[in-house]
């Protein structure tokens, strides 16, 4: 079945895409691929050998100037300083209350250039928040989105799929470590990220060499895979998705991404004075993971009770491919997210118990025993 709209977008892999028989949805403003042959394959895959997903829909930006990291240092409370060239950092946009805008990778590439990527949902938006707030200094956007094709290959054999197609060495690159390599002679931007809570690599690179590199994929043996496994793999990582179980309400400390914050180590920033006195005080809530007690699973916006009151959210929910459990993210007060609290959820008006549990789910280091 294939749900979208006349005025849904389309990545430059469509047409390969739908050679592939894939189920097509719209997913913010984008026709996208939720699956191939099948959500629990294309999951499987990736944990145990190659999969590989179109992200195109992304935003793509390249930054450039002077004092680059320095400039883009209000914007965000991570200290960019720390980054040498090839190296990268997960980080968040703020609004004035300390809500998260967007989160975003930034890879710091040397002599005063970068690329940074965001969510399709926010990209205009995000756009629109940097060019404002970078208009007094010497930092240059261009956006590329349209230009270039993203691909995430993922999975414990991506980097020994990968290597015979690039010219360069990518078995040294580090996690959050980056370079620029060539690809059917155009020039791809290669970096150890991912959302899948496994090993792989994203690649940009220009659209002609782009759909050569997804056929040479599909030939070595690699897996397509749409936004269903997506989102079972990142759920497993415990990785937020943007307007789900983050957004301009809530802040990078209530939303578990206190590592990111560098109050110590930086000056002032956007959202510093509400992130420092929630760091001071403690939050009051915090995103919390989730697993069922049984049968049921809990999804998006599915309240969370106990004894009888309604005590918080679920954000994401799914049933864990790799683990055969129904697993769950979800906002608690403090005083209820230690692990081991029991709850109970409303599935369609039946409540079903659940406890709190230590997040991620899944690791990758520690994989859980085959079943």
């Amino acid at each position: 079945m294939t749900v979208t709209s006349n005025q849904a977008k389309r990545t430059p892999l469509y047409d390969r895409i739908i050679e592939q028989d894939a189920r097509m949805t719209e997913f913010a403003g984008w026709e996208m691929p939720v699956q191939f042959s099948g959500l629990k394959t294309e999951h499987a895959a990736v944990r145990e050998a190659v999969g590989m997903f179109d992200i195109s829909h992304m935003g793509k930006f390249l930054l450039s100037g002077e004092n680059l990291t320095e400039q883009l240092q209000f914007l965000v409370p991570s200290d960019l300083s720390r980054l040498s060239p090839g190296e990268s950092q997960y980080t968040v946009l703020l609004n004035p209350q300390g809500g998260i805008i967007d989160d975003f990778i930034f890879y710091y590439q040397g002599n005063n250039r970068g690329v940074g990527i965001v969510n399709a949902s926010t990209c205009e938006k995000d756009k629109k928040w940097l060019l404002d707030n970078l208009e007094k200094t010497s930092v240059q956007l261009n956006d590329v989105s349209e230009e270039q094709i993203l691909l995430a290959v993922q999975g414990p054999k991506a980097i020994h799929t990968l290597t015979p197609l690039v010219e360069g060495d990518i078995t040294s690159l580090k996690a959050f470590s980056h370079t620029e390599a060539s690809i059917f002679g155009e020039s791809a931007f290669i970096s150890r990220t991912g959302y899948t809570g496994e090993d792989g690599v994203e690649i940009m690179l220009p659209i002609t060499a782009g759909k050569k590199l997804w056929e040479a994929l599909l030939e070595a043996g690699a897996t397509p895979c749409g936004l269903g496994a997506r989102d079972t793999l990142r759920i497993e990582a415990a990785l937020s998705l943007y307007s789900q179980d983050i957004d301009e309400t809530t802040t990078p400390l209530e939303a578990g991404l206190g590592w990111l914050v560098h109050l110590d180590d930086k000056g002032d920033f956007i959202g510093r004075e509400v992130l420092a006195k929630q760091k001071a005080e403690g939050v009051q809530r915090r995103l919390v993971g989730l697993e069922m007690q049984g049968r049921g699973i809990a999804r998006h916006d599915y309240p969370i009770f106990l004894e009888g009151e309604e005590v918080g959210i679920v954000t994401s929910g799914t049933l864990s491919p790799t683990l055969g459990k129904a697993i769950a993210l979800g906002y608690l007060p403090k005083s209820l997210s230690k692990v081991g609290q029991p709850l109970e959820i409303d599935i369609r008006g039946k409540k079903y118990p659940a406890e709190v549990v230590k997040k991620p789910f899944y690791r990758t280091d520690n994989p859980p025993p085959k079943k």
